[in-house]
Formats: C-alpha cells, structure tokens, sequence
C-alpha cells in the first residue's frame, strides 16, 4: 500500500505529510520500520569486516528511518489528537518497541563491536562529538544490560515489555479518569465567581461532551486553577475531590504504580543498583542520589515553613470572610483564599490582566519577539503548510542572516483528545548526517473560547508559553553533526534549564510592554497593574514550593523501593507515609500530582528525574543572573547561550559546558534568593 511514512517528506523541513496521513497508516508503518531496523542491526552486528566508527557508530546512527518518522509524528498524536484506534495501536506497539530496543541494546555481536571501539578509542583519531557519541553508545550498552548473561538478558528483556505495557495502560487510564472526572454543573449560580467568558466556555464544553448544564474539565495537576475563582466552596469541594481521586478508588492506576516500580527496582538489581533511582542518576548530571537528597534538603524545610505563615494568614481571611466555614483551610479553600488576600493586599483582580494577555498577541508580540531581540530570529506563518488537526498553527523560522533554520507548530487548546499538561515534541530533529533541520511542536491545554471571541490567558498560561517555546528553541538551535544529540537529547535533569530560562522574557519590560496590551483597545497595560502583578507573584511562593517538592518525593519514594519489596503496595497508604517522612505531609497542598495521575513518572521519562525541575532551575536562577548582570548587551549574551549551550544538545557533557559558558559550577543561592527561601 501506498504509505506516505516509506519515503522522506518532500515538504519544507520534511514536515510530516499530515494532509496525506491516515490512522491506518501507522501500523503498517511501524511493522515495516521494525523490520527495516532489525535488518539493518543484523547487518552491522553481522559485518564481516572489522568494527570501524563508520561501518558501525555511523552505521546506526543512519539506521531505522522510516520507524523515526512513523514514531515522531505517531507519539505526538497519541497525546495530542487520539483516538481509539490510535490507543489500541500504542497498546499494541509499546511492547514491541521495547522488545526491539532489546533487540538492539542487547545484541551480543553488535555490542562486541562497540565494545572493541571503546576500548581502542584513543588511538582512533575520532573528533570530540565522535569520541562522546561512541562513549554514550557504550555507557547506553551498558546500561542496558549488554553485559550481563543470556538468562539475565532474558529476564531483562521480559520486563523491559511488561513495563512498557504497564505505563502505556497507565497513560490510557489517566486520559479516561480525567475525562470521566469532569464536573458537570446543573445551574450557572454553581459557577459564580467565574467571568461571564469562562461561564460560556463552561457551557461550550458541556455541549462538546454531549452533557447538559456547564462542564468544568480537569488538569492533570491537583490543584485545579478555577479553584481560585469558585465562590461556591461545595463545588470547590466536589472539584477538588474529583481532582485528588483520580487513579484511586478502584482504579488500575493504583495498582500499576506499584507494579511498574517494583519491576523497575528488580531491573536496577539486575544492573548492578540498589534501586531505580540510583540507576537513573548515575547517566543525570546529578551522578549520584545523595547529590539529589541534598538538594531537596536545603529546600523542605524554608519551604514548609513559608507554606505555615501562608496557611496562618489564610486561615484567618477565611475566617473573617466566611464566618459560616468550618475554621479549618482545607486544600479546596487555598488557592480561593490565596486569590482573595493576593487581591486585597496588592489590590490585584488576577482578571483585571486577562484583557491584556490576548494569546495572539503574546505569541506574536511576546514570545516571537523575545527571541528575536535575543537571538536575531524571525517567524513567518505557513499557511500553505498542513498540521495535523485544523487548530495547529505553523511558522518557518529564519536566522538572523535571512537562512531557514527550521519550523515551529503551535497547538495551543484543550480538547477533549488531548492528555492534559504541557509539553514540546519533535517531529524532525537536526543533524549534519541526515542534512535536516528541526521541526518541532508546542502542545499547551489553554481553554478554547467561544466562537468569535478572544483567548485571554491567565499570567500562568503566559509563563507556560514562555517556557514551552524554550524548549523549541533548543530543538531549533541545535547544531550537532549525529542525531543521537540533537536538540533536547540531553540527561533528564538538565533539559528542563533553556525552557526556564526562556520564562525570564515573559517579564522583561522591554517585552512586556510590547505584548500586554488591551484586546480592545489597544492600550498597554497599566504599570500599576504591572507592579502590582510582580509584588503578587512572589505571595505563596511557600505554597508552590511544597506542591513541587510533595511530588518529588513521591517519586523518589516509589523509585527508592528495592527489589525485595512486593509489588502489591497499597498506593494511598504508601503516599500518606512518604509525604509524612520527608516532612511533607501537610493536607492543606496536595502533591502537585498523585501516585494515580503521576503522568511524568508512570507513563513518561521522568521515573526517579521528577527533581529535575528544581535542579535545573538551580543553573537556570543562576543563568538569568547572568543575563541581567549588565555586563553585555542581551543580543550578544543570547549569541553566547546560543552556541554555548542550546546548540551544544548533548554533543557536550551539559555540566561541563555549562562551567564553560559561565565561568565557573552553577551555584544554589539565586534559587534561594528567588523562592524566598532563605530566611
């Protein structure tokens, strides 16, 4: 059959052929790409000539084609624009990538080629990205149990399919608990406090969802953002508690995570561990967990301590504002309140600055426009192009010597097929072997409005494009000569830094000014508004922190479980004690996410990384230091992050590019500074 994944895109940039691609494509796709890939390992392992850098390091860097371009597009749809059919092809194919990454990682002859390059590197004259690139194919060898003997690479390769299979049914499950968990209202009086916009967006959902009534969906986070704007505290109630129950009561999700991390520690035994958590850091930049464990600890107890003083002030606005309430703040009475003092202390109506957060115009006049004052770069909007759903939007990206670097797709709304959250894929990455530059996408969950009318963002939403266009501009700036490093292809622990970093530009004045201005009118946005907005931003940073921190330490909980533990763990009980004995437990904030719709860690990469965010934001506090030192003109200083880190991807060890580019080892006190958590 005709399949439009067999050849290359002839498209700009090799943009994926959407217009021409069918749900019945994929499958034959995949089987065809998996085949091509095993034929082309047999045919490197099976060489009979000598192991060469070329005939092999090369040789499977140009491999598996069709299955990079049918598995780009196709994982992206998966959590993007599923369907049914697509859930039942992620189902079937999950298990069968797996086994064929065994296939490879745990080829006995193919290893042995890599193994004899490695251990002759010295004398094999090989550029400083090919004595890296064959380093990481030996260390990923390594860690995939090359090593180890045929019965263990068995056992191995058995788990490695049964988890595959358990974090794609865990993926499924959370789309369809937060789907099932919408709060459908009977009466517009249950949604006062929100805007008459929200109000009909409410009602848009229901319609969309064949309910009557208004429709309130879910994030996949706790704390739901509407919960600051509910007046009625029983619907807050009921949100908050459809928020907090997914995965649980019943629920497969549950019994999953245990299941998934006890055969994740078994694995790390096998490879020589003592838990998953100390075999993930070990290829982070964190090297090791006690490395990690101090970290969290310089920050658990300020952060605790700020969430108290927040809780006592809170507590006592309830009280006077609500004599009817129980005198206790529960976790659906925070964000509400926290809203109401944020108001009443900086006289701030968090509404008051959606009219000046038009999404148009943050994308053009914000987002575009820091890049290009940065970085010299320009966007142009490709109509002519086709995305895969009618709301994704495609730019070309020009360098600031007029030559395409690449394309940027937005896709912006919620929809009920999208997994909730936000996040930056690929679809082609860069490389001087293939000759391709990047095209990359950035999903975000902003609720659609009504017909006609504007997208007002909230200052979150802001900060979310911000940061999710970082990470497109290191899938863009990527300069390195294999794929295997191209873009964001970097240790889980440091690829979160270029999107922080990129989040500093959403309150530059120079880019503020230029994009927060009245849908209406036009009028920039108020500086009182403006000061009022920064004094605001830095109230509950105590809260955040502990949100954060709470499910870090989930993590690192389910991930510090040994091989001897039973898989049949009771998740709520195992949650209760985690969060108790990192000091944590406080029922007032939630965890930013729990054990039953921990997508990051139970169906995506972050299993035992979920800390990366707070280390990353460690370099990337330090690194907006920097820029705002005054030391060089910001054009120059982008220049220097640029080609000193974005372009880099992980053709570098990250830690030690980052020395080169600053001058020295990052250091924690501009996180402090910035969290407040230094008193």
């Amino acid at each position: 059959m005709s399949n439009p994944f067999f050849e290359p895109s002839t498209l700009p940039y090799q943009l994926p052929p959407f217009a021409d691609i069918r749900e019945e494509h994929y499958l034959p796709a995949f089987e065809a790409g998996m085949a091509e890939k095993l034929a082309e390992i047999d045919a490197i392992a099976g060489n009979t000539e000598g192991p060469t850098f070329a005939n092999t390091v090369v040789a499977l860097e140009r491999s598996g084609a069709v299955l990079t371009r049918v598995a780009n597009v196709f994982f992206n749809i998966s959590s993007s624009d599923s369907t049914p059919g697509v859930d039942a092809i992620e189902g079937e194919m999950s298990p069968k990538l797996a086994a064929l990454n065994d296939a490879m990682l745990l080829n006995q002859q193919l290893f042995a080629r890599i193994r004899a390059l490695y251990e002759q590197r010295e004398n094999l004259e090989l550029s400083a990205e090919q004595a890296r690139l064959l380093e990481r194919y030996y260390t990923r060898f390594v860690r995939a149990g090359a090593a180890l003997s045929e019965s263990e690479r068995d056992q191995l390769r058995a788990w490695n399919m049964e988890i595959a299979s358990a974090t794609t049914e865990f993926k499924h499950n959370i789309m369809a608990a937060t789907k099932a968990a919408t709060l459908v209202l009977d009466t517009e009086a249950e949604l006062a406090g929100l805007t008459p916009a929200a109000v009909a967006a409410a009602a848009e959902n229901a319609r969309a969802l064949g309910q009557d009534g208004w429709a309130l969906s879910l994030q996949n986070v706790s704390n739901q953002p509407v919960l600051a704007e509910l007046a009625d505290r029983e619907v807050r109630r009921r949100m908050m508690m459809a928020s907090l129950g997914r995965g649980f009561g019943g629920s497969p999700n549950a019994e999953l995570a245990g299941r998934i991390a006890s055969l994740r520690a078994k694995r790390a035994a096998l490879l020589g561990y003592t838990d998953h958590a100390a075999y993930t850091v070990a290829d982070q930049t964190a090297k090791t967990t006690d490395a990690v464990e101090d970290m969290l600890t310089q920050l658990i107890a300020p952060a605790v301590a700020n969430a108290e003083r927040e809780a006592a002030e809170l507590t006592a606005a309830m009280r006077a504002g609500d004599p009817a309430a129980d005198t206790e703040l529960r976790s659906w009475d925070w964000q509400y309140w926290s809203e109401k003092v944020r108001a009443e202390r900086f006289a701030l109506d968090a509404d008051a600055l959606r009219p000046y957060l038009e999404l148009e115009r943050v994308l053009r006049d914000g987002v575009f426009h820091a890049a290009e004052l940065v970085y010299g770069i320009t966007f142009r909007e490709r109509t002519d192009l086709v995305g895969y759903h009618p709301e994704v939007r495609i730019f070309e990206v020009f360098d600031a010597d007029g030559s395409g670097l690449g394309l940027f797709l937005g896709d912006f709304f919620a929809r009920p097929s999208k997994r909730g959250g936000a996040w930056m894929n690929e679809l082609v990455g860069q490389s001087g072997l293939e000759g391709t530059r990047a095209v990359v996408v950035n999903n975000l969950n902003i609720v659609k409005p009504p017909a006609g009318e504007p997208a007002l963002l909230t200052w979150d939403n802001v900060r979310t494009l911000f940061h999710e266009f970082g990470h497109a501009l290191h899938g863009l700036f990527s300069d390195v000569e294999y794929p295997f490093f191209s873009g964001t292809s970097v240790p889980r622990d440091f690829v979160e830094f270029p999107s922080q970093v990129n989040e500093m530009w959403a309150d530059r004045p120079e880019i503020l000014e230029n994009y927060a201005k009245h849908v209406e009118t036009g009028a920039p946005i108020p500086a009182e508004l403006l000061d009022k907005r920064a004094a605001a931003a830095r109230f509950g940073e105590g809260f955040r922190t502990v949100e954060y921190l709470g499910a870090t330490l989930l993590d690192w909980a389910w991930h510090r479980i040994t091989a001897d533990q039973s898989a049949d763990i009771d998740a709520e009980l195992f949650e209760e004690s985690a969060l108790r004995k990192a000091g944590l437990a406080l029922s007032a904030i939630p965890p930013r996410y729990r054990t039953g719709y921990f997508a990051h860690i139970f169906a995506g990469g972050y299993g035992a990384g979920y800390y990366s965010y707070i280390w990353s934001e460690v370099l990337d506090a330090d690194t907006v230091e920097w820029f705002e030192d005054g030391a060089a003109p910001i054009r120059e200083k982008g220049e220097q992050f640029r080609r000193g880190l974005l372009a880099k991807g992980g053709s570098v060890d990250p830690l030690v590019a980052y020395e080169s580019f600053r001058g020295r080892a990052p250091e924690i006190q501009p996180l402090l500074n910035r969290r407040g958590l230094t008193g």
